[in-house]
């Protein structure tokens, strides 16, 4: 008998087992192994209409079932910079609209000298562009401010952001399609679902780079990123991104509705609140290593994302100590503006405990801060755009969790 055909002690007694109980048993089935071909010695699968991922890789988004709230995007599972449309994260104020693309029209007016309406397929007879953007929710990384876990990953720490390729129409052109008045100051963009998400926007914005688009990755939006129209301000907090947008009004003075009176006003540590809040500074998460991984010794990649909203990351330095001594990362040679940027760094792991950060700074000079310096511009109660320095602790068994704030 070969050494791989031995019978066990324990495999003779579970047989004798079993034969002693074939009586009373007799349609009892034997346990089988999974049977998996030998993949280059059969055909594969054949064509479809829409392609799946692997079933050994399946990233999703979570929580998931709510009508009013958000599903975050699984920053630790992907690569790149690029969110697959599928991950892209959600949150709504009254659920996901069915929105027929025929019967769905954008209404320009207020102080403009020619009111219009246009359908989808009156946006794209004109000029079109595609450009690279990130979107954040400005409650981005609240749970992880209010009440840290260990168990936390990025995907709950911050994965209210995605980036990707917008395709629509400058709001300018738009603007001037309709005569656009001097006496405008300020625009409000409206949703069409049942919330009726509003929000006031300095025209400013809308001279610059605000975008009308249909489109992400090269598709049209999906129902949940605001199918068929959203509005699209770079470097802006995602609120005033709204999405199934139906009407557009200039005006001369904010409009003081009940989304930026009621929410999305910040508390400062005076009494007062920040009000108009637009502009996401500039941040940065590492997402490989972090919970639930535990690594090895030896050398590994320390990868991440950063973006700001105020245009390039100009530089990210990395520390694996805790904040006592930086390096800087690698950035890769073309950085978009207003868009996620990875960085890497290479770490040789000795088997010590250690406390993993990255710190982001933009083309401005503005520097991610700590929690402490946060806090101290901010004040305790403030309740939204959450950019501080996150930190890893990485214990003597390889094991990585959250540890909080810097």
């Amino acid at each position: 008998m070969k050494q791989d055909e031995k019978i066990s002690r324990r495999d003779l007694l579970a047989g004798a087992a079993l034969t002693a109980g074939g009586a009373l048993l007799p349609s009892l089935p034997m346990p089988q192994a999974p049977q998996t071909p030998d993949p280059s010695s059969v055909p594969g699968t054949a064509t479809s209409a829409v392609s799946a991922r692997s079933t050994f890789e399946a990233p999703a988004r979570a929580p998931t079932g709510a009508v009013s709230g958000a599903s975050f995007t699984p920053l630790h599972r992907l690569t790149g910079t690029m969110t697959p449309n599928d991950l892209l994260f959600e949150r709504h104020h009254s659920g996901v609209p069915a929105i027929d693309p025929k019967k769905h029209k954008l209404i320009v007016h207020g102080l403009v000298d020619r009111p219009m309406t246009f359908t989808l397929d009156d946006l794209k007879r004109f000029p079109s562009v595609s450009r690279i953007y990130f979107l954040e929710c400005s409650g981005n990384g609240r749970a992880a401010y209010k009440d840290p876990k260990p168990e936390m990953t990025p995907q709950v720490v911050d994965g209210l952001t995605c980036n990707g390729e917008w395709t629509g129409v400058p709001l300018a052109v738009i603007l001037r399609e309709t005569g656009a008045r001097s006496s405008a100051k300020w625009f409000l963009a409206e949703g069409g679902d049942s919330a009726k998400v509003s929000r006031s926007i300095p025209i400013e914005k809308a001279w610059d780079d605000a975008l009308v688009v249909y489109a992400f990755n090269g598709e049209a939006l999906r129902p949940a990123n605001g199918y068929p129209v959203r509005l699209l301000l770079p470097g802006f907090e995602g609120n005033t991104c709204i999405k199934w947008m139906r009407r557009i009004k200039l005006i001369d003075q904010p409009n003081m509705s009940k989304d930026e009176t009621s929410k999305y006003t910040d508390p400062l540590r005076d009494g007062k609140a920040r009000q108009f809040s637009f502009l996401m500074d500039a941040k940065s998460i590492i997402t490989s290593p972090t919970h639930p991984t535990r690594i090895d010794r030896g050398w590994r990649e320390i990868s991440g994302l950063a973006w700001s909203g105020r245009g390039k990351i100009r530089s990210v330095d990395v520390s694996t100590d805790g904040g006592r001594t930086w390096s800087p990362a690698e950035l890769p040679e073309t950085i978009a503006s207003k868009a996620h940027t990875r960085f890497r760094f290479m770490w040789d792991w000795n088997g010590r405990p250690a406390a993993l950060m990255s710190r982001a700074t933009d083309e401005t000079g503005y520097v991610q801060p700590t929690r402490a310096v946060f806090e101290a511009t901010r004040g305790k109660g403030t309740d939204y755009h959450y950019n501080y320095i996150r930190v890893w602790n990485v214990d003597r068994s390889g094991l990585i969790t959250f540890a909080g704030n810097a």
